[in-house]
């Protein structure tokens, strides 16, 4: 654990945005309101401790779907801190696109919950909880929302459909690889 917190230290400082981030999609917002306003589902998910990946899924208000993604990760088998670090990526890279109205929506209850007391001394999450908490805290157009696992499938089933495209050639930052095309 001590030498994923140190290659997560090296690799959160690295400069925005990280090569191999999906492109924003090109899709046309007019009739979904805002552009700049979206909600995201995200979800993460690990397949017997060898693989895991997030799952994201960012909609217009109306439910249009902008883009379906998914982040594979390496040597990372606790699904709490698959879900977190998936959370992480996905405010990053709203951020990195310029949205500046952000519902996330999970239904990992535990870290949402600590996200929204912004409870950071849990020893196994701690610097990526606090990275988390800092970045919704410093945008006040960010919230975060628990919703059930049947609120939250397509997420769910993208992050599923990332474990089983795994590849073992993850990025220069270490143990992260999003995946570029939709999945």
């Amino acid at each position: 654990m001590r030498q994923f917190h140190q290659q997560y230290q090296e690799w959160s400082r690295l400069p925005l945005p990280p090569r191999g981030w999906p492109p924003v999609p090109q899709t046309d917002l007019s009739n979904g309101g805002d552009p700049s306003s979206v909600i995201c589902l995200w979800d993460g998910a690990t397949r017997c401790g060898l693989h895991s990946a997030g799952g994201i899924v960012l909609l217009t208000p109306s439910g249009q779907v902008l883009l379906e993604t998914g982040v594979q990760f390496e040597d990372i088998d606790e699904s709490m801190l698959v879900e977190l670090i998936a959370h992480r990526e996905v405010i990053l890279w709203c951020l990195a696109n310029g949205f500046v109205e952000v519902r996330f929506h999970g239904n990992a209850k535990v870290i949402i919950e600590k996200i929204q007391q912004a409870y950071t001394r849990d020893s196994r999450l701690g610097i990526i909880l606090e990275d988390v908490c800092r970045l919704l805290v410093a945008h006040s157009g960010f919230s975060v929302r628990y919703v059930g696992r049947r609120n939250n499938r397509e997420a769910h089933l993208v992050a599923r459909k990332a474990i089983s495209l795994y590849s073992t050639s993850c990025s220069s930052f270490a143990f992260l690889s999003w995946l570029n095309s939709r999945v």
